[in-house]
């Protein structure tokens, strides 16, 4: 499995990361304020910009490497 990741990859990962994040604030949020619209407002306001924070995040670890090794675009495997 290749160490590098397509900015799709890294996309749909932080896509499908936010739906449970955001099913997560929605149901903390219902329970602090017992207001299902309050709860639905802040769950959707994070959506954005977390998705963004973590697809950035991501990004900049994949750059990073952190001792990966970088595989030749000839030799990377599409699963």
């Amino acid at each position: 499995m290749s160490a590098i990741r397509s900015h799709s990859q890294s996309l749909a990962k932080a896509v499908s990361w936010r739906l449970v994040g955001s099913v997560d604030t929605f149901v903390v949020a219902f329970v602090l304020t017992g207001h299902p619209g309050a709860a639905g407002a802040i769950a959707s306001t994070e959506v954005l910009t977390k998705t963004v924070l973590y697809y950035l995040h991501e990004r900049v670890w994949l750059i990073r490497q952190w001792g990966g090794r970088k595989v030749p675009d000839d030799q990377e495997s599409h699963d």
